[in-house]
This record gives C-alpha cells, structure tokens and sequence, in this order.
C-alpha cells in the first residue's frame, strides 16, 4: 500500500498508509472499535476501494489476486443443527466460487482437502456435522479452508476471539507454522497482542486517523500509545506479557483497548 487513505465522508479512517509486508512476515493489526482494521482487510480483498493512494496484492490490483489469498474469520459459533460436514466446509475454499465438476477436478478437492485437514489435526472430526464440534474444532476447519488454495497472504480478523486459552495457542500455532513453514505472509487483526506476541514481527497500531508501524518494542510503548490517543496511557511489561493502562481504566489483560476509547 502506497499513501493508501480510506475515508468515509469527513471521517479518515487513516491517511498516508504505506505498508508492505515481506513473505513470511507477520504483522499485527491493533486500535479501538472504528479505527478501520477490518476495512483494511477489505481494500486488500478488493471489497473496499481506497479514498486515495494505490494497493497491490502479491503484485495483482486488489481483488485480482483472491485465490492467492487465504482469509480466517472470527470463530462464531455455528447452528448446533447444521448437517454439513467438517470437510464439506474446508472443501468451500476450494470450490465455493466455482460451477461445474469433473473426476480429476473432484479427485484433486478431495486430495487437497485432505492434505488440509491433516496440516491442521482436523482428520478425526472431518466428517462429524460442525454444528456439533467446539468453537476450537470450528475454528481449525477455518483455518484449514483458509491454507486450502496455498495462499501466499494470510488475512486473520481476529480469529481467536471467544476461544480459550488453549485453542487460541493451538490456533497460533498453525498460523504460525504456515508462515515459517510456507513464507505465507500475514496480516492479524486482534485486539490483545499477548496471545500472538511471540510470533509477531512489527505491529500496525491505528488510533482516530493516526497509526504506527514498527516492532513491539518500538510500538508498544507509553511514549507512542500516548501520542496516538492523545492521552496518558502506560504500557506495562510483566512476565513477557503488554499490559496497557489508559487514563481511567485499570489493567486489562483481554480488550484493553475498550477502556482506552472510554478514557
């Protein structure tokens, strides 16, 4: 992205945004409710077109190149009586955009779906309705529809909300491992960073129009969080964990950001 602006109206979401992510880079996305970090997945899906500036997508406009990109979503909870199978939703990233089926089409879905299946430790309930699987359980046939068509961009709006401590680790991890394993690069919007922090390579921080781009370490900091909310905010370092405390709040280990906006 290149001077890249997003506005609605009279309100800019951000300006001047240049950011290029590397292969194999991860970067975290994080700012209050409205600061435009699931739009930002939008431009580079070509679902929103920028107020000003250009985009490229693994050298495509956006929206050219959407096979080449993999998106995981927020894990919802689905219709407990939903009959589709686990594998029938992996199987929508291979061909839910497509008409028509033929043997080696339908041989080489299932081959990659398999393939899938197993990079995420799904196999065992593939064929079990997803109505019925845990939120875990979803969310890893998500992500194993995401890796289906062997992204080279990996989009993640928060993908760990609602899930507990354990299978946001187990989730983690196989984005991760893709990105090291595959040099997918990945943009992964969230709202607390600790549960990703060890995997993170720079951070896009968007606050009212403003952003920082840079290291945790460069990011992360009370200097930099106070400028961007235009109030005094203290970041907190305990045990290898961020801790953010903004004017009126205290700690907040899980949406610290909700008590920066009421601050």
């Amino acid at each position: 992205m290149r001077k890249a602006t997003l506005a609605y109206g009279s309100r800019v979401l951000w300006r001047d945004l240049d950011l290029v992510v590397q292969p194999g880079e991860l970067i975290a996305v994080l700012g209050p409710n409205g600061s435009g970090k699931t739009s930002l997945l939008r431009v580079l899906l070509g679902q929103q077109r920028l107020s000003a500036g250009t985009v490229r997508v693994v050298g495509a406009p956006a929206g050219a190149a959407n096979r080449r990109i993999g998106y995981i979503p927020q894990q919802r909870a689905l219709d407990p009586t939903l009959a589709m199978r686990g594998r029938d939703l992996v199987g929508l990233g291979w061909d839910g955009h497509r008409w028509g089926t033929g043997l080696s089409r339908i041989r080489d879905r299932r081959r990659r779906v398999d393939e899938a299946l197993d990079a995420v430790g799904a196999r065992s309930f593939a064929d079990a309705p997803v109505g019925r699987l845990s939120g875990g359980e979803q969310q890893r046939l998500r992500v194993a529809q995401a890796l289906l068509t062997d992204p080279r961009l990996l989009l993640c709006d928060e993908p760990l909300l609602s899930l507990d401590l354990a299978n946001q680790r187990v989730v983690g991890r196989l984005i991760d491992q893709r990105r090291r394993t595959a040099g997918t690069a990945v943009l992964f919007v969230t709202h607390e960073i600790n549960p990703v922090l060890p995997m993170v390579d720079r951070v896009l921080y968007m606050v009212d129009g403003r952003f920082r781009i840079g290291t945790p370490e460069d990011v992360m900091t009370s200097e930099t969080l106070s400028e961007l909310y235009g109030t005094g905010v203290e970041v907190l370092r305990v045990r290898g964990q961020i801790h953010v405390v903004g004017a009126h709040s205290g700690v907040c280990e899980d949406q610290p950001h909700h008590h920066l906006g009421d601050g």
